[in-house]
């Protein structure tokens, strides 16, 4: 008796069922491979890295001295490419409400799906006048953000580009002109955090799991943290201190620009543990606690890294 055939056993119905299967399996398998894998080159001095449309990662990129050579790329599975351009010195970047925001200077800019950008604030809407903004943050309701003005940066470092040592004189000339700022998805702005002289020049900014604000002082070394409405300083010092954030088991993090270094900090303890150190540079990173890591940017070594935060 002839052999019956696939096509007479099953039907043309469960045949394209199964070659269908079969086509989402092997499509499958190949988006699982297609992941992003860290570490990833993105060009002259990545700043900070937020993840955005689709579940892409973005990263402001500042680039040299030339006007307007600032960019925001996107690291995707497909790869690194230019999203927008036309920046000065792009930094602190997060997603909100289906936009990019990030600081530029003395600026605010809005980026939306497309790459479209415009500004979002401008120097003269901030209360007071803002020299040097960094970090970003969202806020705890998701109704705005923070964002961190350095202040004057320029009596910071000695002539070799080195922050001045704690015990000498030239501290006392690094003014306190440094403030957190909020804004609100109009634009509006106001002031989160006045000066303080534990904030001296403050870089970092991050929201704790009360929804107070979280700082990081880029001259003292302070990671500054709100008890009973005032800014207290954690145990250690963490001179050059950028990204500040707190994971859901109430751990702290903590990156050095200065040091090329990233600290986990207990929550009870205040005992600081080194994630990662010997970088170029260690920026703003991005807390992804459902992948147990930070995205962090090596600024000077244009690179992103994948930091496990179990250790």
């Amino acid at each position: 008796m002839k052999k019956q055939s696939n096509f007479a056993k099953y039907g043309l119905k469960q045949l394209l069922t199964l070659i269908s299967t079969t086509i989402l399996f092997l499509l499958s398998a190949y988006t699982l491979q297609a992941q992003i894998e860290f570490p990833v080159n993105v060009g002259v001095k990545p700043e900070s890295i937020t993840k955005g449309f689709n579940g892409n990662y973005y990263v402001t990129v500042m680039n040299g001295k030339e006007e307007g050579d600032g960019e925001v790329v996107e690291i995707s599975k497909n790869g690194v490419k230019v999203f927008a351009k036309g920046f000065e010195e792009p930094k602190g970047i997060v997603f909100l409400k289906g936009h990019l925001y990030f600081s530029d200077l003395t600026r605010i800019w809005k980026v939306d799906k497309n790459g479209s950008a415009e500004v979002f604030v401008q120097k003269e809407n901030f209360p007071e006048e803002v020299l040097y903004l960094n970090d970003v943050s969202v806020d705890a309701k998701g109704k705005g953000i923070y964002v961190a003005d350095m202040g004057a940066t320029k009596y910071m470092r000695d002539e070799n580009n080195d922050l001045w040592p704690l015990d000498s004189e030239q501290v006392k000339l690094v003014p306190q002109s440094g403030r957190i700022y909020h804004v609100n998805l109009k634009g509006q702005t106001s002031i989160a955090q006045d000066t303080s002289p534990l904030m001296l020049n403050p870089n970092g900014v991050g929201i704790d799991n009360k929804g107070d604000i979280m700082v990081g002082g880029f001259f003292l070394g302070n990671f500054l943290v709100k008890r009973d409405g005032k800014l207290t300083p954690l145990k250690g010092q963490f001179r050059g201190a950028d990204a500040v954030e707190q994971d859901s088991k109430g751990d702290y993090y903590v990156s050095s620009w200065v040091m090329g270094t990233v600290w986990k900090i207990d929550g009870e303890t205040e005992e600081a543990t080194v994630l990662i150190d010997g970088l170029k540079s260690a920026a703003d990173f991005y807390l992804e606690e459902d992948k147990g890591r930070l995205l962090l940017p090596d600024m000077m070594a244009g690179m992103v890294y994948a930091v496990d935060i179990n250790k």
